[in-house]
């Protein structure tokens, strides 16, 4: 199989989550944005999490209305959060479970068991012209019901086979290959992302039917010590060493 161009997502959650943390301006994800666009990112994802601890609305404002590379609106499946969606109209939005206590993504969404409550916010989504995605663990019967729905594109969680080591890791890797392949074969375009880094990414992006990878805390905690463009830079070089 001749795997496709492999995209890089780079989230910038976490440039907002230093600035917020003393308030003020700085460091300025957007600004982030314009330096992952420079490096060779070929989209950028932000959060806005239902308490803003990251992200604000003035953020999303702002990138729907400066960066040119595509913005993927990560959201939880509220009314308030569609209502963002349908207004800035952002090139994707992909939806994840959320709660107030957790601090970062835990798994992926039930689609399956939510499927009544998703499907007409999808479909208001893919209407006004939004690549809508479901964030979800590697497992068949999520990925069924994404397509069910309407869901044009699916997210692999990646959080278990990083945190993985030995046997347990390579597990978690064929769970989330053979996942990849049944969403060729349903029809559905196949992301991943959650945890990656430098150790664990070239086996994820070597997987033949994976269109894109997103990426964020480490890309901003590795900028810290080589700069957030060489970081990415990196990031890049290692995706595209995995599909030669």
């Amino acid at each position: 199989m001749i795997a496709r161009p492999l995209r890089l997502g780079v989230n910038i959650d976490h440039v907002a989550t230093i600035r917020n943390a003393r308030g003020g301006r700085h460091p300025d994800p957007v600004r982030a944005a314009h330096l992952a666009a420079a490096a060779g990112a070929d989209g950028i994802t932000a959060h806005l999490r239902e308490d803003r601890r990251h992200i604000s609305d003035s953020d999303i404002a702002r990138l729907a209305n400066e960066i040119q590379l595509p913005l993927n609106l990560e959201m939880a499946a509220t009314e308030e959060m569609l209502a963002i969606a349908l207004r800035h109209r952002p090139h994707a939005a992909c939806i994840v479970p959320e709660k107030r206590e957790e601090r970062t993504t835990e798994g992926g969404l039930d689609v399956a068991g939510q499927q009544e409550k998703l499907k007409p916010m999808v479909g208001r989504m893919v209407g006004a012209g939004i690549r809508v995605s479901m964030f979800i663990e590697p497992d068949p019967r999520q990925l069924d019901a994404a397509k069910a729905i309407g869901a044009p594109v699916v997210e692999l969680h990646t959080g278990a086979y990083c945190e993985h080591e030995g046997e347990a890791r390579d597990a978690e890797l064929a769970r989330i290959a053979a996942a990849a392949a049944h969403a060729a074969a349903i029809g559905l375009e196949c992301h991943a992302g959650h945890g990656l880094s430098y150790d664990t990414v070239k086996p994820i992006a070597a997987i033949p039917t994976m269109a894109e990878l997103n990426i964020g805390h480490f890309l901003v905690g590795e900028a810290i010590f080589v700069g957030f463009e060489a970081s990415i830079r990196h990031m890049r070089a290692l995706m595209d060493e995995a599909r030669k």
